[in-house]
């Protein structure tokens, strides 16, 4: 493989000196390693170990005059084609999640635009801190963010649980992963988000899908080497790097959209958007005035974005999603048969904290012949083992 620009990032932690056996295996494997190193990261390890295994100067300051213009976390950044911190300490993840920039790693993490990579390292209480929890769900939602590990067993303080960082050889493993092996040259369209039917000018028929799901997937297939298409109903993410967004917002936009979409070449159609089955018979020019007690409102039945789709000739293989709250699998299989689907994956979404606007999500994947369940865990990890599965059954 190509050799990549490797920034490590080292926190503060015992786990620290797992990082300079991480160096050592890249630099031998004939990668450039750039270290730059937390104040609390210098107290476990010193900057002249990794110095003599990088043989690079080893980055501490923020404005450092030796840098170029003085400014080093531009130029890292800039540097940098895939950016790790490892370990990944408690605290900095708590600043990282919070957008915060006040020493030379958190800033370099802010103006970068490589993927990010964090390996956490901390005592499993700390691990399993509600706080902690809620920092890693901000940054699992990040599509830019990806997280490795942490791993389980015993720990250096004498407690035994998840939070152990995972070892040097396992970083390097996925660091060198090429990204393009399983999905490479696939054409891939996906769906994602909610759709808004007007009722008039100021109100509409929607649902709470946040679109996290489908913009993981996007970012998923795109890692996994797809050229990606993403149709995109109402929603406030950013799109992931490398992917086309064509944004929608009515159910009869987005199979327009969609079938463009296919038209233009497509193996892997992927459906995680929340259509809304119905819409208003007509939308109202003006705002309807709350003149009376009760309101009528007449609706009729939107087109079945997925069911087209599926139903093509030559139709690409097709992937559809069954957000549920009761008999998850009766309704998934039985939505899977009637449009005619090669997979559907199934979630109940009366589960609390999972599913609709959280960043953690758990599904069984349905297909002919199999099945297979996933999570709890991250929409960002859950998308990626998706695509795992996806390169096995595609044709």
């Amino acid at each position: 493989m190509a050799p990549k620009r490797i920034l490590l990032g080292i926190t503060g932690g015992i786990a620290a000196y797992k990082s300079a056996e991480l160096v050592r295996l890249l630099k031998k494997a004939g990668h450039e390693v750039r270290v730059v190193m937390t104040r609390g990261a210098e107290a476990f390890v010193t900057p002249l170990t990794f110095q003599a295994l990088s043989g690079e100067p080893v980055r501490t300051s923020l404005l450092d005059p030796e840098a170029e213009q003085g400014m080093g976390h531009i130029e890292l950044a800039k540097w940098a084609d895939h950016v790790i911190v490892a370990p990944a300490s408690a605290d900095f993840l708590a600043r990282l999640a919070n957008g915060l920039a006040d020493d030379l790693l958190s800033t370099l993490c802010c103006a970068t635009e490589a993927p990010i990579a964090l390996a956490p390292a901390m005592n499993q209480a700390m691990w399993n801190n509600r706080r902690t929890q809620r920092n890693i769900e901000l940054l699992a939602g990040d599509p830019q963010i990806q997280l490795w590990g942490p791993d389980q067993g015993s720990q250096a303080c004498g407690d035994t649980g998840p939070g152990r960082m995972l070892e040097a050889q396992a970083l390097f493993e996925r660091i060198v992963a090429e990204p393009d092996g399983r999905l490479a040259g696939k054409r891939v369209v996906i769906t994602a988000g909610p759709t808004r039917e007007p009722i008039d000018p100021v109100r509409y028929i929607s649902n709470h899908s946040s679109g996290k799901m489908g913009y993981a997937m996007a970012a998923a297939a795109r890692a996994a080497g797809a050229k990606v298409i993403l149709v995109s109903g109402p929603v406030t993410i950013p799109a992931p790097a490398g992917v086309v967004v064509r944004p929608v917002i009515t159910a009869e936009d987005m199979l327009a959209e969609a079938s463009r979409a296919v038209d233009e070449g497509c193996d892997l159609f992927i459906a995680t958007a929340a259509v809304a089955d119905y819409r208003p018979d007509c939308c109202a020019d003006d705002k309807i005035k709350k003149t009376q007690e009760d309101m009528t409102l007449a609706l009729v039945r939107n087109p079945d974005t997925l069911a087209t789709i599926a139903a093509r000739p030559n139709a690409p293989f097709t992937v559809g999603f069954a957000a549920e709250t009761t008999d998850v699998e009766h309704y998934a299989r039985d939505k899977m048969q009637r449009k005619q689907l090669n997979m559907i994956v199934a979630n109940d979404v009366s589960v609390p904290g999972l599913g609709f606007n959280s960043d953690r999500n758990a599904v069984t994947v349905f297909w002919p012949g199999g099945q297979q369940s996933i999570g709890p865990e991250s929409k960002t990890g859950i998308a990626s083992q998706l695509m795992d599965l996806l390169a096995e059954q595609l044709p």
